[in-house]
């Protein structure tokens, strides 16, 4: 749960995305990725000028919001399958240590977008 998370919270940052704010996090759960809304902020120009090669800034980035939208997914499965098969005071366990070895780390509490009161209650 740790890796993770520590991965989810780097990309936020790179993103610039606050997840302790619920409008990036739905901002990060909804943001369309397709090619064409990639090529549709630039200029026809810009598109023909640019390398074949499909990499670019706007590719990078938009593999990094579609990575980002992937793991919160994947933590929200997991803790979901943690809930069903080890119960509520385990999971709680999981995800209160995942978020002290964050904070041990040098991020700041609920930076990784999970607030872990209004998940599973007061411990």
């Amino acid at each position: 749960m740790h890796a993770l998370n520590l991965r989810i919270v780097r990309l936020a940052r790179t993103l610039d995305l606050s997840l302790q704010d619920e409008r990036d996090l739905a901002r990060a759960m909804s943001r369309a990725s397709s090619r064409a809304h990639l090529t549709e902020r630039r200029s026809m120009t810009e598109r023909r000028t640019e390398p074949r090669s499909g990499r670019g800034p706007d590719r990078r980035v938009a593999h990094q919001w579609e990575e980002l939208r992937g793991l919160l997914v994947l933590r929200y499965g997991v803790e979901k399958s943690c809930l069903d098969e080890f119960g509520i005071d385990v999971t709680r366990k999981i995800m209160t240590d995942g978020e002290a070895e964050l904070e041990r780390q040098g991020f700041k509490h609920g930076a990784d977008g999970i607030d872990l009161a209004r998940r599973f209650g007061p411990a």
